[in-house]
């Protein structure tokens, strides 16, 4: 028994020192790589903070693979690739070219041409400046990116590496999606009838205390979905909700006084994780609907509340990084 046990301690030694050797050497090869993890819609959402009177950075990270440290001093050439959104909108959404997302142009950001990766060092972050004031969100903006390929390095040979289609989402105190659910669209005339409900609305920055959303069922699928914008100011002060329109076309009328309030919660488990609940009540409007039937006009009513759950965390300094998406 004494024999095997010292055989198998021999044994043992040497596997762990063939481990060992297998360390030193590469497993992997050295590629650069975005990490921009992918939403269900194929793209990375990218939230930005809008500030109206200034840029707003965003770091995102570059990546060296490899089981050992990066044995090279990198400068990563970064650019704007249109041709792979180009390709990915056509395989997409064929011809409809309503749902393409649109290239994000360059006064709304600004990028360096290249990202130094240290020798040693196998991570380094690119610094991506936004100044998104006045943008308009009816278009679903991507900024496309891609690692060009250098004699010095090699970018990831996988497309979702080497590639990032950032989706931009800028976003203010109020923006976001509100469960729908206490939200009823009527016919005009039949308010006591049959609603129709949908389980959440999407919100868009406007500005820094402005949002806009789409009235009654319209959401970003619909191809004229520009002209039945709704805007919503939130004020500070009074705690009221403004709703206007800026198309006249659709007839829009708000028939009572709206308000909001906002309300932290602590998590009962986690006291870290702040839950933050904007609730907007008393919501009546009328508008008409004119172009989903040809040659008709449809009114309708909308009565209800909306409401919107953030899930922030308090130990995160970084705003963006602190809300869970």
């Amino acid at each position: 028994m004494k024999k095997i046990a010292v055989l198998l301690s021999i044994l043992l030694i040497f596997g762990i020192i063939a481990c060992n050797k297998n360390w030193v050497t590469e497993q992997f090869e050295h590629f650069v790589s975005f990490k921009a993890p992918l939403s269900s819609n194929n793209v990375t959402p990218i939230y930005v903070r809008y500030k109206p009177d200034g840029a707003v950075n965003y770091q995102l990270p570059l990546i060296v693979s490899g089981t050992t440290s990066n044995e090279n001093d990198l400068q990563v050439q970064v650019g704007v690739d249109s041709d792979t959104l180009k390709a990915f909108n056509d395989a997409n959404f064929q011809n409809r070219k309503d749902l393409y997302y649109k290239e994000l142009t360059s006064q709304y950001f600004t990028i360096p041409n290249t990202v130094a990766i240290p020798k040693g060092i196998n991570t380094s972050t690119m610094n991506i400046s936004f100044s998104l004031k006045d943008i308009d969100l009816v278009d679903k903006w991507i900024l496309p990116l891609t690692i060009k390929p250098s004699r010095d390095y090699t970018p990831n040979p996988r497309r979702n590496y080497s590639k990032a289609l950032l989706r931009i989402i800028p976003f203010n105190d109020y923006s976001g999606v509100y469960s729908g659910t206490a939200l009823k669209l009527y016919l005009k005339g039949e308010e006591n009838g049959a609603a129709i409900v949908k389980s959440e609305i999407q919100s868009y920055v406007v500005d820094e205390s402005t949002v806009f959303f789409y009235a009654g069922a319209v959401d970003e699928n619909k191809t004229d979905r520009r002209n039945y914008k709704v805007y919503a100011r939130f004020n500070n002060q009074t705690k009221e909700v403004t709703l206007t329109s800026d198309n006249p076309s659709i007839n829009f009328r708000v028939n009572q006084k709206i308000y909001y309030s906002v309300e932290d919660v602590k998590d009962a488990v986690q006291p870290y994780l702040i839950h933050r609940y904007v609730t907007i009540n008393n919501i009546d409007y009328n508008f008409t609907d004119y172009t989903s039937v040809a040659n008709a006009s449809i009114d309708y009513t909308v009565r209800g509340s909306l409401i919107m759950e953030r899930k922030i965390n308090s130990q995160i300094p970084d705003e963006d990084q602190a809300i869970q998406w």
